[in-house]
């Protein structure tokens, strides 16, 4: 068996260089490389195009990205939570593409299991739609839309064993299982990481062939997006 482990996200994101495009796992600020990104932020590097569910906040995920000018462009579903994003998109320094969320994952599925493109009712008739193809299934229109893949896919499982098969964990399960499959290089952090064997196979979410570079994280945060409470009856 193939050992994919690294010492650390410094050696795992080793060969991430200016431009190149990156799928980034995660749902809100659940399950979002962490390691990684703080990795992405000391390398400095530039002109990346992210493919991300969300843009994270100001302060955390992606938003540390979006603070140092490091990403060209977004491609992305929900971005509400960040400020700084809002600013540089309305002022035109940040390219985005805003995708339909369910569009955005079967993209990314589609990429991992090599089917080029598939037709979608969602987003017909807006903007999403503009200048794409559209065909009737049906008697309903549908459009075509591409799949996604990257040069790197970085992804944050909770467990993982050295050869690198993966478990998520609840929210966590969404959008990274899909980007694992879709990068040319994958990369995982994980809580949790094991000995082959130690994981039940029943319980695999993403087996190791589609893993590359593997190491265990640390500080994780368990935030809260959003708060709400209400005062006692």
């Amino acid at each position: 068996m193939i050992n994919k482990v690294v010492s650390s996200a410094h050696h795992a994101c080793s060969g991430i260089e200016h431009g190149m495009t990156i799928m980034l796992g995660g749902f809100g600020l659940c399950g979002i490389p962490e390691n990684c990104i703080a990795e992405l932020v000391k390398m400095q590097v530039k002109e990346l195009t992210c493919i991300s569910n969300n843009a994270g906040v100001d302060d955390f995920g992606l938003g540390l990205l979006l603070q140092q000018r490091q990403i060209r462009k977004m491609i992305s579903s929900y971005v509400g939570e960040n400020d700084e994003f809002e600013r540089q998109m309305l002022s035109g320094e940040l390219e985005v593409d805003l995708i339909p969320q369910g569009s955005l994952a079967e993209r990314c599925r589609a990429g991992g299991a090599g089917i080029p493109a598939f037709f979608t009712p969602a987003g017909y008739g807006t903007e999403v739609g503009e200048g794409k193809e559209v065909r009737i299934f049906n008697d309903k229109p549908h459009i075509l839309e591409s799949a996604l893949t990257a040069d790197y896919a970085i992804v944050k499982a909770w467990k993982g064993d050295k050869t690198g098969n993966l478990i998520f964990k609840g929210t966590a399960r969404n959008f990274n299982p899909p980007m694992a499959m879709a990068g040319k290089i994958t990369i995982a952090e994980v809580e949790e990481l094991v000995e082959p064997g130690e994981l039940d196979p029943n319980q695999i979410h993403t087996p190791g062939i589609f893993v590359q570079r593997i190491f265990k994280g640390e500080g994780y945060q368990k935030r809260i997006e959003q708060r709400t409470t209400r005062k006692k009856a």
